[in-house]
């Protein structure tokens, strides 16, 4: 059985010994010679991989499973290897050791030395939002020390319990303030469903509903389908309200199970049902034979749910609000709803990661490795997916995300929501507050705890056949 799943790593974890002989000695020869066998079964590109001959069997795991790895910086940018492999499912899974924050880093000074990390969410019931802190809120010094080009790293790899000092905007300079705030990790299953609300615009005759929804998480251990219940009620919600402008927030959420993904695209997509396509999948030659011959030419097609509160007939459009960290299970509902309505995005080009995988443990458990293989790449019902590049999906609206303090979600002065606002013809109000705001200089983006950025995830759960090579 092989759990399937997709991943990207923006830093290799530390490598572990967990296979030896009786001796004690590390024989990676065979994690290596089982990671292979894997990826020759599995990987998209099985064809393009050296021969095993050629390589160094005793080799460090990370090190030769990258020799695999078909055209790194241009093609395949998301498979990887990790010596946890449990660890890495929890993470998939939306549950991690975490203040709860996430973060984009910017410079304060014209100098480019001090930096500051400004918070565009803080995650539900986490330890951040319990101690207070929220989206908007400046983080200048970490433990008593200014945040700078040169410390950052340093000081936010700080450890289990940090102190963080607020900053505020006074003019056009950012300077400390008295407020700090202590916060300690702990375990955290993320909602991901981070805000959702209705705006109404009577004179205009529009009735918004927006939601920020981080990733795409069906529920919990406890509750498998929570998350995904939880978005069934919020449509139902909507659509008793009479919603007829969406604005779908996905600028914070790089992806997660395809399930989810079928569910909000579902909730959405207009005339949508299980006879109409979402996505189609390519896999390997091999698995094209086997797949064809278990389920029928159909086997790549799949459709829509048929969801009760879906509200895509009261819609002509949907406004998808995006960034360079929306991506995978993301893009997936992006490209799938492009055949049935308007999919208007707003921010900037996404990730590009047309691609699904599988998060491969070894099935006789002999150790703790794992392997993260991309097994195909997708497509909507019109067998289009022009978007698995480095450069992503470009926006209808380039507006950048850098006027800080973020304002809240669906506040008439937050950059992105305003911009939906000005095409769908809602005029700022003349009663709307004046705010002190100034642009930055970004130069990290999408941040999480300890400097994490989130990896791509586009998560098909089920199990794949390992067939002979």
């Amino acid at each position: 059985m092989v759990v399937a799943g997709c991943k990207n790593k923006d830093v290799e974890p530390e490598a572990e010994v967990t296979a030896t002989d009786s001796t004690g000695i590390a024989k990676y020869q065979d994690v290596n010679n089982w990671l292979f066998e894997i990826m020759n079964d599995a990987y998209f590109w099985y064809k393009d991989m050296p021969a095993q001959s050629s390589l160094d069997n005793a080799a460090e795991p990370t090190d030769f499973f990258e020799k695999l790895i078909y055209k790194r910086q241009t093609v395949d940018r998301f498979s990887m290897v990790t010596n946890d492999i449990d660890a890495l499912q929890n993470e998939f899974n939306g549950v991690s050791k975490v203040f709860g924050m996430s973060y984009t880093l910017s410079y304060t000074d014209a100098g480019e030395s001090n930096i500051a990390a400004f918070l565009n969410y803080v995650v539900k019931g986490s330890p951040a939002e319990s101690a207070g802190l929220k989206r908007g809120d400046i983080i200048v010094k970490i433990n008593g020390t200014q945040l700078t080009s040169s410390n950052y790293t340093t000081l936010l790899n700080a450890g289990e319990t940090a102190t963080f000092t607020l900053g505020i905007l006074s003019g056009s300079a950012i300077t400390a303030s008295a407020t700090t705030v202590s916060v300690s990790k702990a375990e955290v299953s993320e909602d991901p469903v981070a805000f959702s609300t209705v705006v109404s615009k009577p004179q205009q005759g529009k009735t918004i509903g927006y939601l920020v929804y981080t990733q795409f998480v069906p529920g919990t251990a406890a509750s498998e389908n929570k998350y995904d219940n939880e978005l069934r009620q919020i449509f139902a919600d909507f659509k008793s309200k009479g919603v007829n402008e969406l604005v779908l927030d996905l600028r914070f959420n790089s992806g997660g199970y395809i399930s989810s993904a079928k569910t909000l695209a579902s909730l959405i997509g207009k005339g949508v049902s299980d006879a109409k396509i979402f996505y189609k999948e390519q896999w390997n030659d091999k698995y094209t034979a086997y797949w064809e011959k278990q389920k029928g030419t159909d086997a790549f097609k799949y459709p829509f749910l048929n969801e009760a509160n879906n509200i895509g007939s009261n819609l002509s459009r949907v406004f998808v609000l995006t960034s360079n960290g929306t991506a995978s299970a993301s893009e997936l509902v992006i490209n799938g709803l492009k055949p049935y309505m308007d999919v208007v995005t707003i921010g900037e080009h996404t990730a590009g990661k047309n691609l699904f995988g599988s998060l491969i443990s070894d099935d006789q458990n002999r150790w703790k490795w794992g392997a993260y293989v991309m097994l195909g790449q997708t497509a909507n019902a019109n067998d289009e997916s022009d978007y698995g590049t480095v450069n992503g999906m470009t926006p209808n609206y380039a507006v950048e995300d850098n006027v800080i303090p973020y304002q809240p979600f669906a506040d008439e002065n937050e950059t992105l929501f305003r911009k939906a606002l000005d095409v769908m013809g809602i005029p700022a109000s003349t009663r709307q507050r004046v705010v002190a705001a100034r642009e930055v200089g970004t130069f990290r983006k999408q941040l999480r705890d300890n400097l994490q950025v989130r990896p791509g995830l586009m998560i098909k759960t089920g199990a794949i056949k390992t067939l002979n090579p």
